[in-house]
């Protein structure tokens, strides 16, 4: 899709296969683009001739097309996206110990503005998550329940779906859509050497992630 003019210019499926075509193939003929596609030449002219003119493709007699300035654009953002770490956008986690009463969570909880906490152990090791949800559930109708340690009700470790700083971006909003979770926990191996023990150093969210795309489209 590109503005042009005031006018949103929508691409026809057609034409974003050519589209992906040449980003595959380039240099490439019209008349190998018709034989992928399995059209004749003629039927593509005039797609062939608007990605020309909207610059996603360009041609050079007797060598074929390639991409434009707007494909080129566009692929490389793709790229750029693709090769972006957790580490490159994770933000500052937010952690309470296993002992935190259920009470201290929940000021802890709206005072950071936040979905969730990450509970962590004595020695600062990955012990749970407890969300938003958990606290309501058990503190409503129960007037005991504000003393309790969020240890009592929070996801377990074993259970938590977490990533590490040289996990992609794409890899961490895929565990945050299959999971449908608001966030992750960001963790490396614990100094200890034992296999079990994770360090928290951050956490990515969809906020993150969306932000990220937005700062990367107001960069075009």
């Amino acid at each position: 899709m590109r503005e042009q003019e005031g006018y949103t210019i929508e691409l026809t499926a057609r034409q974003k296969d050519i589209l992906n075509i040449v980003k595959k193939h380039a240099p490439i003929t019209g008349e190998q683009i018709a034989e992928m596609l399995n059209v004749s030449r003629a039927t593509l002219r005039t797609d062939l001739s608007k990605l020309v003119i909207l610059d996603y493709i360009d041609a050079k007699p007797k060598v074929g097309y390639f991409l434009g300035n707007r494909g080129t654009t566009e692929h490389d953002e793709k790229f750029r996206f693709l090769k972006m770490k957790v580490g490159d956008v994770h933000s500052v986690p937010v952690i309470v110990r296993e002992t935190t009463t259920i009470h201290e969570a929940v000021v802890s909880l709206f005072l950071e503005n936040v979905g969730n906490l990450i509970v962590t152990d004595a020695e600062g090791h990955l012990a749970g998550i407890v969300s938003r949800k958990d606290l309501l559930k058990v503190t409503i109708g129960n007037p005991t329940a504000s003393s309790m340690p969020v240890s009592l009700i929070m996801t377990r470790q074993a259970n938590v779906t977490t990533v590490q700083p040289e996990d992609s971006v794409l890899e961490a909003a895929r565990r945050i859509i299959t999971h449908q979770i608001d966030s992750l926990p960001v963790v490396v191996p614990s100094d200890s050497g034992n296999p079990g023990d994770w360090k928290v150093v951050g956490r990515i969210t969809k906020t993150n992630i969306i932000k990220m795309l937005l700062d990367m489209v107001a960069e075009e």
